[in-house]
């Protein structure tokens, strides 16, 4: 992401010694924040290809050094995946469950990365916390693409009746817990799931192990066209965040794009443990992504019960 969330690195470690001196209020965890979209939007393919990235339309994150809360390791294995609607091409279920993401902030249009994931109601989708509120204010007109190409939404365009993020992210925007969550609208009588499928989601896992991630990278070199994908080993953020990070050169627009553990290159299937969140502009060539502890679990299961 180029933002690098993606932007200075200057600003970057100003808040995180702000952070560290106590300036960023460590918050206790409360309930999940749900904010209630407007409903049902159609975006023109000219308006999806013109959408801004979001990276480049965020300021100074904020950051605290401290470990996210932990629990018992919890799995939520996906349900067996439809065929109805779903088309399974070389690159397996990912091709389907991974999107791109629309809404509106301010006078822009802009896009994120989002994926579906298996839930009670098969309508959740997990992104980035910047991709559904940023700067106190939360995105409106916000619609999720799944297999999204060049213009095309050729599962359809879902619009959320409901968007949440962490209290942490809500509250003071802190990066260890930018993870967000949109529960969608039904289209044409169907939930997401039923089209789609969905990925499995996996909380308090142990750190540094290999992971996938995957994303519609929008700034250059990238157009935003293209699902792309890193891989490799990840280690723990040692600067300013308790983030998982990876070797990776996606840039801005792929925010909120999965990362999965357990991920089979086959069946394009695997257990999503974090997403795109940013990259320090000091550090290039890297992603970090939240490390999915209680607050993300409670955020996963406040919305899979909506």
């Amino acid at each position: 992401m180029e933002r690098r969330i993606w932007r200075t690195g200057i600003a970057m470690v100003a808040a995180g010694l702000a952070a560290a001196l106590g300036v960023t209020p460590a918050y206790a965890a409360t309930e999940t924040v749900v904010h209630s979209a407007s409903g049902a939007v159609k975006w023109s393919a000219e308006d999806l290809r013109s959408a801004i990235p979001m990276d480049r339309l965020v300021a100074s994150p904020k950051v605290s050094p401290t470990e996210v809360a932990r629990g018992l390791e919890t799995v939520v294995q996906p349900s067996a995946f439809p065929t109805s609607g779903a088309t399974w091409t070389g690159g397996g279920a990912v091709v389907t469950t991974a999107g791109r993401v629309f809404f509106t902030l301010g006078a822009n249009k802009a896009s994120c990365s989002g994926d579906a994931v298996t839930s009670a109601n098969q309508s959740v989708v997990i992104t980035a916390g910047h991709c559904v509120k940023y700067q106190g204010a939360w995105h409106t007109d916000w619609i999720f693409v799944p297999a999204y190409n060049n213009g095309a939404a050729p599962y359809g365009q879902w619009s959320a009746k409901s968007t949440l993020s962490t209290p942490q992210w809500v509250q003071s925007e802190d990066m260890n817990y930018d993870v967000g969550a949109a529960v969608v609208n039904q289209l044409n009588g169907q939930s997401l799931g039923q089209v789609v499928g969905g990925q499995g989601i996996a909380f308090n896992q142990a750190r540094n192990q290999n992971m996938y991630t995957f994303g519609y990278p929008a700034a250059a070199p990238y157009d935003g066209t293209k699902l792309v994908y890193c891989s490799g080993s990840t280690f723990t953020d040692f600067l300013l965040t308790r983030d998982h990070a990876m070797n990776c050169g996606m840039t801005g627009g792929s925010s909120g794009g999965p990362w999965f553990l357990q991920f089979d290159e086959q069946t394009g299937r695997g257990l999503q443990a974090s997403v795109n969140s940013f990259g320090y502009t000091f550090l290039p060539g890297y992603m970090f992504g939240p490390y999915f502890g209680t607050d993300v679990q409670t955020l996963y299961n406040t919305a899979q019960a909506l």
